[in-house]
């Protein structure tokens, strides 16, 4: 059996990352049939209330920097065998999520770091970060080809030390669409759809522009920007930049050909919402961005999707280039809706191409590669610790 310790943020928070360990998690266990086993240790705000995390969850205080190596300590002396480290930038304390190298340094089992973030021009103190983690790393997740390139080339990470798994996604149901569709009043509508916590960074302005050509030749279009705003953005501007959004669609008169649902999701309501869309964007204006779980997750359920061609992007969609439209071209991005929500057969191509890239992205299929590699990395560790304790008994 083997015992894995997830560090990472955790549900109940509401972060991408919480909810990507939890499905990792669970589908891990549901891999092993009996054989894993877990521990999650959860980053917690300084003055977040820990009751809401259930009693098995071990907390560590992001800002509290003597708390990374007591953590540390704590995971060595408990039952994992293994280590599960989900990495992002914005998660730990420190200048750049410094801290946790605190935890990795007084670690003393076998680590598996997960980058979700890999930057293609890396300034300090993230270069010096993200190579001390991979050195530390027994081995490092990537969930895009490109990534394992940039490691090696731009951060020395030797190939055979990373894996590449891709971003799990659920398994499709697809005849729940037309009812969840019939539920949602997106009958006889042409969807298209984003999904996020709501920023400036999300390109949702993009769309809008291109939108009056298109709803020309698609009179039944129906543009549903789903999520709340960002709350780092509504703590520092409120709700300023969705007044914006409003204000433009005003301005464009496309009232009827607009929906905001400003509300958070429950990760069953997501799936129903991009099941239920027939084309799924991502106009992000950031090139660099190495995954995305909204397009990983359209992907999986087999929707047709248009992008700008940030890394992951292009990673995922390799082959289809004509699905990548360049940020910032609002013409393009007009020509591309119109012609994939005009025509049917189109529409319906695409969707069969997209499916057949997101059937190795199902979380079952995920969850059965991490725990190979786990299995592997446990196994490795007790036949050293056998042949050291032959070695000791030899010695004597």
């Amino acid at each position: 059996m083997t015992h894995v310790a997830y560090v990472s943020t955790y549900v109940p928070k509401r972060c991408g990352l919480a909810t990507y360990t939890d499905h990792l998690r669970r589908y891990v266990r549901d891999a092993g049939r009996g054989r894993a086993t877990d521990t999650v240790v959860a980053m917690v705000d300084n003055h977040e209330d820990v009751r809401v995390y259930d009693a098995s969850v071990w907390c560590l205080r992001r800002d509290t920097r003597e708390h990374y190596q007591q953590m540390a300590r704590r995971v060595n002396e408990g039952p994992a065998d293994v280590v599960s480290l989900q990495h992002e930038f914005g998660i730990f304390g420190g200048d750049a999520g410094a801290h946790i190298l605190d935890f990795v340094r007084e670690l003393r089992k076998p680590l598996v770091t997960t980058f979700h973030t890999v930057l293609e021009r890396p300034g300090e103190p993230h270069r010096r970060i993200q190579q001390a983690l991979a050195e530390r790393s027994d081995r490092v997740v990537v969930m895009s080809r490109y990534a394992v390139s940039l490691l090696n080339q731009i951060y020395g990470v030797p190939r055979e030390k990373i894996v590449h798994i891709p971003h799990g996604t659920p398994v499709p149901v697809p005849e729940r669409r037309h009812w969840v569709r019939k539920q949602l009043g997106w009958d006889g509508r042409r969807v298209v759809m984003t999904f996020g916590l709501l920023s400036p960074g999300k390109g949702i302005d993009l769309i809008l522009r291109a939108l009056p050509a298109v709803i020309r030749d698609v009179p039944n279009l129906l543009y549903a920007i789903v999520g709340q705003t960002h709350p780092e953005v509504r703590r520092r501007e409120g709700e300023a930049y969705r007044e914006q959004l409003q204000d433009l669609v005003q301005r464009l008169g496309i009232q009827d050909h607009v929906v905001m649902l400003d509300r958070y999701l429950s990760e069953a309501e997501l799936v129903d919402h991009i099941l239920a869309c027939d084309l799924y964007v991502t106009p992000y204006p950031g090139m660099q961005q190495i995954t995305s779980g909204t397009l990983a997750y359209a992907v999986g359920l087999g929707r047709p999707v248009l992008s700008t061609p940030y890394v992951y992007a292009r990673d995922l969609l390799g082959g289809l280039g004509e699905l990548l439209i360049p940020y910032g071209d609002v013409d393009a991005w007009s020509q591309a809706l119109a012609r994939m929500l005009s025509d049917p057969a189109v529409l319906h191509r695409y969707e069969w191409r997209v499916q057949q890239i997101g059937r190795d992205m199902y979380w079952p299929r995920v969850g059965e590669a991490h725990l190979r590699l786990f299995e592997e990395l446990a196994r490795r560790k007790r036949q050293a610790a056998a042949e050291g304790s032959t070695i000791a008994s030899i010695s004597r």
